[in-house]
Parts: C-alpha cells; sequence; structure tokens
C-alpha cells in the first residue's frame, strides 16, 4: 500500500465523515420519533407520552451536539487538502452547503433551545411546534448536503469557464443543479436510512428496559412507536433502493456493473453474495439469480445491462469494496424487513413482550442499521472512483498542490486521538441518560406542582426558607 497523499487524503476524508456519519442519521431518525411522540401527548394528554418525549429529547441534543462538532472539521478538509477541487466546483459545490448553514442549521438551532429547555416555559402546543422544526430542519440539512453530494455523482445545470488554471465550474440553472439525476433518488433513501436507524435505535433501549423491567409502560409504548417507525421505513427502503438502482445504469453504468461484479454487456445476473474477480472476470463462492439484475433494471430477463467492458479501464471503480459494501447494505435491508415484520405480527398478536428472545434481538439489532448507512456511503462514494466530480474531474487531480504526506499523517493522528476521546465522552454520557431512563409520571407531576415554589424558595438564598419546605433561621428544615 503506498501511503502518498492522495491516499491519506482520501482515508483522512472517509475517516472523518464516517465518524460524522455516526450521527446526523440518528439526529433524523429520533426527530421523526419525538415529533410522534409529543403528537400522541397532544391529542391523548396521557403523560406516558411526555414522559416519553422528554426522555428523546435530552438523547437528541446529545447526538445534536456531537454531530456538529464533527461535522466542522469537513469543511476545513476542502480548504487544506482539497484546494484545487474547491477552486474549480467551489462556486457550484459551496451553493448547496451555504444553504444548508442559512437555511436549515439556523432553523434546527434556533428552536433547539425551546425544544430542550421549553418544556416548563412554553404551551404545549408551541413546544410542539419546536419539536416539528427541530426535526424537520434536520432533515432540511440533510437535502442540502445530498444535493451536493449528488451534484458530484451527477453533474447538471453548470457550465465551465476560463482555461487551464484558470478553469471553475459556474451555475447556469440553480434549479437544475439542485434537482440533477441523482438528488431526489439519494435523499429518498438517505432519509430513509436515517428512520430505519431512529427506529431501531428506540426499540433497542426500550426492549432493554422492558427486559429489565424498568419504566414498562413508557418503554411498551416507546417500543411500538420505534416498531411502527423501522418496519414502515424498511418497506420503502426496498422500493426507494430498487428505484434508485435503475437510476445509476443510466447515470453511472460503471457503478452499477461494480456493484453487481458484472463484467460483460448483455443479460445480467442478481448476485447474492461473491467474491468478483477482475482478472478472471467472473465472480467467485457466489449464487446469483440468472438474469435478476436486467429484470430489476428493465423488468426483463434477457435485456442487455452494461458490463465494464463498456467502460474504459482507467475509469473502472475499484471493485472488492464496492461489490461487498452494497451486498452487506442489501442483505441488512432484507433483515430489517424481516425482523420488523415478524415483531409486527407478534404485536398484533399481544405476544411480543413476552418474547424476551426476539427482544434480545432487538438490543443488539441497533449496529446493524449504522452498519448499513456506512456501508451505503462507502458503495456510493467509491463505486464513483476515479472521479470526485463524475465525469469531470478525477479524484488524483483535486488535491491541494501545497500539503505533503507527512502532515496530512499528521493530521489523521490527531483526528483519531481526538475523534477516540469524543466518543468515549459521548458513550459515557450516553450510557448514563440510558440507565436512568425516563422520569415517572408522578415525579413530572409533583415538579410541575411544586416547581415553581421549589424555584422561589431556593432563590430566596440560604437565609430564606422554601415555601413547601420551610426552614427555621438556622437553617434547618421544618
Amino acid at each position: 500500500m503506498d501511503l502518498d497523499v492522495l491516499f491519506l487524503s482520501r482515508f483522512q476524508f472517509a475517516l472523518t465523515i464516517m465518524f460524522h456519519y455516526l450521527f446526523p442519521p440518528l439526529s433524523i431518525g429520533l426527530g421523526v420519533v419525538m415529533v410522534i411522540t409529543e403528537g400522541m401527548f397532544l391529542k391523548t394528554k396521557n403523560r406516558q407520552y411526555e414522559v416519553m418525549a422528554r426522555f428523546w429529547t435530552k438523547i437528541f441534543a446529545v447526538v445534536f451536539a456531537m454531530g456538529v462538532a464533527t461535522g466542522i472539521v469537513m469543511e476545513f478538509e476542502f480548504g487544506t487538502n482539497w484546494a484545487t477541487y474547491s477552486r474549480y466546483v467551489g462556486d457550484v459545490f459551496g451553493s448547496p452547503l451555504a444553504a444548508e448553514g442559512v437555511f436549515a442549521f439556523f432553523l434546527e438551532s434556533g428552536f433547539l433551545a425551546v425544544l430542550v429547555f421549553g418544556w416548563d416555559r412554553v404551551g404545549p402546543k408551541m413546544h410542539f411546534f419546536s419539536t416539528l422544526m427541530v426535526a424537520f430542519g434536520s432533515m432540511f440539512s440533510a437535502v442540502w448536503i445530498v444535493v451536493a453530494n449528488s451534484w458530484q455523482q451527477t453533474p447538471a445545470g453548470f457550465h465551465i469557464v476560463g482555461e487551464g488554471m484558470m478553469a471553475r465550474a459556474e451555475i447556469t440553472d440553480f434549479w437544475t443543479m439542485v434537482f440533477n439525476p441523482s438528488s431526489v433518488d439519494r435523499l429518498t433513501h438517505t432519509l430513509i436510512g436515517a428512520f430505519i436507524l431512529g427506529g431501531f435505535f428506540v426499540m433497542s433501549i426500550t426492549a432493554w428496559y422492558i427486559l429489565h423491567k424498568r419504566h414498562m409502560v413508557v418503554a411498551k409504548q416507546g417500543f411500538t412507536i420505534g416498531l411502527a417507525v423501522a418496519t414502515i421505513a424498511s418497506l420503502a427502503a426496498l422500493v426507494s433502493g430498487h428505484h434508485q438502482a435503475q437510476t445509476v445504469s443510466v447515470t453511472q453504468p460503471a457503478k452499477l456493473a461494480t456493484f453487481e461484479g458484472h463484467f460483460k454487456t448483455g443479460p445480467a445476473d442478481l448476485w447474492l453474495f461473491g467474491i468478483p474477480d477482475p482478472d478472471q472476470q467472473k465472480v467467485h463462492m457466489g449464487i446469483a439469480i440468472p438474469g435478476g439484475l436486467s429484470f430489476l433494471v428493465h423488468g426483463d430477463f434477457d435485456a442487455d445491462v452494461t458490463g465494464l467492458d463498456a467502460i474504459p479501464e482507467d475509469e473502472h471503480p475499484p471493485l472488492q469494496i464496492p461489490f461487498q459494501t452494497y451486498h452487506l447494505m442489501v442483505a441488512l435491508g432484507m433483515y430489517f424487513i424481516f425482523i420488523t415484520l415478524l415483531a409486527s405480527f407478534f404485536r398484533w398478536r399481544g405476544t411480543l413482550f413476552d418474547k424476551r428472545w426476539l427482544l434480545w434481538v432487538f438490543v443488539f439489532s441497533i449496529i446493524g442499521p449504522y452498519i448499513a448507512n456506512q456501508a451505503g456511503w462507502i458503495a456510493a462514494e467509491v463505486g464513483r472512483q476515479p472521479w470526485i466530480v463524475y465525469g469531470l474531474l478525477r479524484t488524483s487531480d483535486a488535491l491541494s498542490k501545497a500539503v505533503s504526506a507527512e502532515e496530512v499523517l499528521t493530521s489523521i493522528i490527531l483526528f483519531t486521538i481526538i475523534y477516540l476521546f469524543l466518543f468515549a465522552i459521548w458513550l459515557y454520557i450516553m450510557n448514563d441518560k440510558i440507565k436512568h431512563g425516563p422520569d415517572d409520571v408522578s415525579e413530572l407531576e409533583s415538579g410541575m406542582e411544586g416547581g415553581l415554589l421549589e424555584t422561589v424558595g431556593e432563590r430566596a438564598g440560604t437565609g430564606g426558607a422554601s415555601l413547601t419546605n420551610p426552614r427555621d433561621k438556622d437553617g434547618k428544615e421544618g
């Protein structure tokens, strides 16, 4: 392995974005769960839903903070490691990033304070509106990030001005750039992946509570909501993934051929798993559905699908990583459908919470959506190589001219240390909040009744007395 500046820069960007991508999808998924839970409270006035909504809000705040902290790094990397890329397409790529900061992030951040601290300071409807805006803001943020990334996959709505080193891309049609050929499909699939993660995250925690007989009412309600979100999203991912594959077959045929180990143009099999061999141009140790890929793409088992033989060899993506990560994502997607439909069946029969083995499965199944989201991203990004902007700019030509391999390696080491430290803190805080769990309804109600009076008493200082906990002149409780 050659540790040159290109490899190290790509590795650093992959490291930072994969770490960052642990948090935004969970923010989006939890946002939907919070909206549903708080909406149920407004509709039913059942305090159990309020208790649950308050608990998910605390978790959301921790996840949101980590997402913001880890996302800033990548913006700097465009200038340090990828300066040629930034100069060449920065006018286009920067527009959706700016829109994300101006519209989505400020919307999300502006209402976050009301969401976290406003439970006892604003009315229920105003608080629900804040929850809606934060959830909408987290999704709106994803919209602009995915638009920026999709433009790299299928660039549209631009032209090149200048020549040589002065050449750069300029937007000619903003909305064509936004709705480039892959934006809608990729955004839909990304959001669905986030919803699946949010649903499984909620089910994992609530299943653990049920198994330990803690917070039983809240946990069962929360599990049911998480199951509904995950079931619908898992089924939607199947439809979305199929449609996206059809789009990729037209816009990035080399990527689809790599995903499926399809070497020669013609009718294509659908591999369930295997080990592609570029030298022998075949897939070893695999099982395939004959003509399956042709049917999925064209609705005809005998239709031709573009193979790698139709693509210039110097434009072939790496083979193993996209193939294996793509199939891992698809396999996990099938698992999500199976396990959520199975749980939904038992929920309908009224026996779900008696099946401890299934609850334990859900406790550990939270790992699945995380792997699927990461694997999908790796497949998409490695699958478009050697292009950083498909058909326009090669990754090797996008590097900064002044940065050295030693400098990049040093920053990777520092990032790794900092990220490990941040991740340990995040795990500690999350573990603490999950172990504590949601408050009891009785605590919530007693807090509402006594909260104002307690606060007045506490603010009176050591020499004062709480109206609900009076003290004598020596400070002793009465």
